[in-house]
């Protein structure tokens, strides 16, 4: 059985979307009419369209006060793990204590 849950999860997550294409939109209005018939007595009386936030099952969640919090929040975690890793690489050779100091905190963690 199809329920509220389900079907919000579905919206949330084609509303998640970067770049929605087509099949996207197609899916999405398809979710909302199951909605509608399916839980007609909870709809929204003003008008207003229901917001909801996904991120996709693998992006990273993180709030910080910094612009590299901003930025990889929200972001694919395999992406940013290479970004990341590219920019280790880079560490290693030019601040040799730096790295082994990262590595040790991550080892400890």
């Amino acid at each position: 059985m199809i329920t509220r849950r389900d079907l919000e999860e579905a919206i949330a997550e084609c509303q998640g979307r970067r770049n929605p294409d087509a099949n996207t939109c197609i899916k999405l209005a398809a979710f909302y009419t199951i909605k509608d018939h399916l839980f007609p007595e909870q709809k929204e009386i003003t008008g207003e369209v229901p917001s909801y936030s996904y991120s996709g099952p693998d992006a990273i969640q993180y709030d910080g006060d910094s612009e590299f919090a901003d930025t990889i929040n929200g972001l694919e975690t395999d992406r940013a793990l290479q970004i990341i890793e590219e920019a280790m690489q880079a560490v290693s050779v030019l601040q040799p204590r730096l790295y082994d100091s990262i590595i040790r905190k991550l080892k400890d963690t």
